[in-house]
């Protein structure tokens, strides 16, 4: 079952998303590694600045969550993680579809570009990168990150994003 996260269910959510991404060490920068990956203050900041999370549950557990959050014109997926013990199961695209369903703004996805996986899944579900100067435009405008994970991610997108553009140029 999907639904909107508890906010008693913090330490859970902060619990699957460091599980998960124990998949990014020694493929991300190293200067963007950290442990946790999440830590608990930056988890409560993202929910402050509008993330909201949904999770994946079975029998009573807590498996995947997966944020989305509200920018001007676009929602961007944050946060997709589903725990080690539970992944290539179909529960992140459940969450992703979950989340996209009647979504009238453009959905906008950005990851690390080394995070090879993760930017196949989404290119199975119907994303497509954009290009360099697109993306480094993209990443300052909706997303607070620093410089150097400008530098070293990916930007994905869905069709509705793509067909504003070239609604725009012509």
């Amino acid at each position: 079952m999907i639904r909107k996260c508890l906010e008693s269910e913090l330490e859970t959510i902060y619990e699957i998303i460091n599980d998960s991404a124990v998949a990014y060490k020694d493929r991300i920068p190293a200067d963007r590694w950290k442990e946790p990956y999440m830590p608990m203050d930056e988890l409560k900041e993202q929910i402050r600045d509008g993330v909201v999370f949904y999770c994946f549950e079975d029998k009573g557990r807590l498996l995947g969550v997966m944020g989305i959050q509200d920018r001007e014109d676009v929602k961007l997926i944050r946060h997709a993680y589903v725990r080690t013990c539970a992944r290539r199961g179909g529960i992140g695209v459940q969450l992703l579809n979950y989340l996209r369903k009647d979504q009238e703004k453009p959905v906008l996805i950005g990851t690390w570009a080394d995070a090879t996986w993760a930017i196949d899944f989404y290119q199975k579900n119907g994303f497509h990168l954009v290009e360099s100067e697109e993306r480094k435009f993209l990443l300052k405008k909706y997303w607070t990150v620093p410089e150097r994970q400008i530098e070293t991610s990916v930007v994905l997108t869905d069709g509705k994003y793509i067909r504003s553009q070239r609604d725009l140029v012509e």
